[in-house]
């Protein structure tokens, strides 16, 4: 599919979502709206693209939030009046272009690169020069209508607000999504007008041009119906989320990954796992995640843009954010790696545990109840429950470095800058200022005192007194 040029129309308000945010930048998955269209095109080996956005502040939040595509054009909508003009905004910037162009609409996030495909094969395959894809629906709703002729061409295209009675019991329903001959397509929206019941121009009168001028014209009605749903308001949005997320869920399940309760899971489509991993209900996997073979997810894990490596445990309700996890290491309950967290393997990092651009050596534990941000810390070594490292003095981040085999006893606090050596023990509740040389122990604590006669026997005998 080299030889077509992409159009996909992301210009629309979306009024219906009562939102301050563009329709396209809703998300599925943790993913853009928008992000699910350009995906499939370049699944299909599709290499020119235009994007038509609005001329507004939308338009140019958009196109900020998609800055990473370097190959693709951007239309300007100026004025939202109708997919005509929005096609016609992008053929502005095509005036060199040559054969087909396929269509599609921003809002539309489940289609497959093998419905494409097939979608093309048959315009292929008939040397078509307009070719649409519908549906068979039950109820057509609001889709505009498809009529064909004695052997299943398309004629025309009604939208639904300007369909008679009659026109309105036709099943067969538009899915926003062509292929056309680039030159056939100039031609037909040079003679569009904006008579109809929205005073716009509509995209789809370039069917009834095409038959006029005598066209070759062909439908291809898609098997599974859901994948030409588009966006209109958050109920659309929670329910395609809803489709999309048992289809890769399903996926998954064909390839070797258990998924307790997959309607209780959220997999992005991005996401990689490998064989033999269990993942328990409520489990989120967004972004660019990659998990290996072997794990153990528990219920409620959040995991977003992180490496997981093979065999490794996480345990329930653990938050994992861009950080990396080494092999056969287990995290949680309840952790959160943050951001810039570099997990070696056979590490332990236990209940209520937080780090934050950190480095645990092979090996190395923190069980329970500790924060540890801006640090590295050495293979074997064990940091006690309520550790902490103080990294922030209010202006600045500091570092805090910990060698190999050290034991931090339970709440100890390091301040940074910092360095212990290899084979350093830190007695509990002490506060470490200053560096520690290899082979040491360290205490720093208030001197204990007793005060006889002065516990709680007195305080209650005093207390009654008064």
């Amino acid at each position: 599919m080299q030889d077509l040029t992409a159009i996909v129309l992301a210009a629309g308000r979306g009024t219906r979502m009562q939102s301050q945010f563009p329709k396209v930048l809703h998300e599925i998955l943790g993913e853009p709206l928008l992000s699910y269209p350009l995906r499939v095109i370049s699944e299909v080996g599709i290499n020119s693209s235009v994007v038509v956005i609005s001329g507004d502040d939308d338009g140019d939040r958009v196109k900020a939030s998609f800055a990473d595509l370097k190959k693709t054009a951007w239309a300007r909508q100026l004025v939202p009046k109708g997919t005509g003009d929005a096609v016609a905004a992008a053929l502005k910037g095509l005036k060199k272009a040559t054969g087909d162009v396929l269509i599609l609409c921003g809002d539309v996030p489940l289609m497959q690169v093998d419905t494409l495909t097939r979608f093309y094969e048959k315009h292929r395959r008939l040397k078509a020069k307009l070719s649409v894809m519908t549906a068979v629906l039950d109820d057509g709703g609001a889709y505009g209508r498809v009529l064909v002729d004695e052997r299943e061409a398309p004629v025309a295209i009604v939208e639904a607000r300007d369909a008679s009675p009659a026109q309105l019991e036709v099943k067969r329903i538009n899915s926003g999504t062509y292929i056309v001959d680039i030159d056939l397509l100039r031609r037909a929206l040079e003679e569009t007008d904006c008579n109809n019941a929205q005073g716009e121009y509509y995209l789809t009168d370039m069917v009834a041009f095409a038959r006029r001028e005598g066209a070759f014209t062909a439908i291809y009605d898609v098997e599974d119906s859901r994948e030409i749903l588009g966006v209109n308001n958050r109920r659309d949005l929670v329910l395609l989320e809803a489709f999309m997320a048992s289809r890769i869920a399903e996926s998954w399940l064909d390839n070797g990954v258990t998924i307790q309760a997959p309607e209780q899971v959220r997999i992005a489509p991005r996401v990689s796992i490998g064989r033999d991993t269990e993942i328990a209900p409520g489990v989120s996997l967004m972004g660019k995640t990659t998990v290996g073979s072997g794990c153990r997810l528990g219920a409620g894990a959040q995991i977003k843009n992180s490496s997981i490596s093979d065999r490794v445990e996480i345990k329930p309700y653990s938050v994992i954010e861009e950080a990396e996890i080494g092999m056969q290491s287990m995290i949680g309950p309840f952790a959160r790696i943050r951001p810039g967290s570099i997990i070696a393997a056979e590490v332990k990092i236990g209940n209520f545990v937080e780090t934050k651009k950190v480095h645990f050596g092979r090996g190395a534990k923190a069980s329970h109840l500790s924060y540890i941000g801006d640090a590295e810390v050495g293979a074997e070594s064990n940091l006690g429950a309520g550790t902490i490292t103080c990294n922030y003095d209010g202006f600045n981040k500091f570092k805090t470095v910990i060698g190999e085999r050290v034991f931090v006893g339970s709440d100890s606090q390091l301040v940074a800058p910092v360095e212990l050596g290899n084979d350093v023990l830190v007695g509990s509740g002490t506060t470490v200022t200053r560096d520690v040389p290899e082979n040491t122990m360290v205490t720093a604590r208030v001197r204990q005192k007793e005060f006889a006669r002065r516990g709680m026997a007195w305080r209650r005998h005093s207390a009654e007194e008064k």
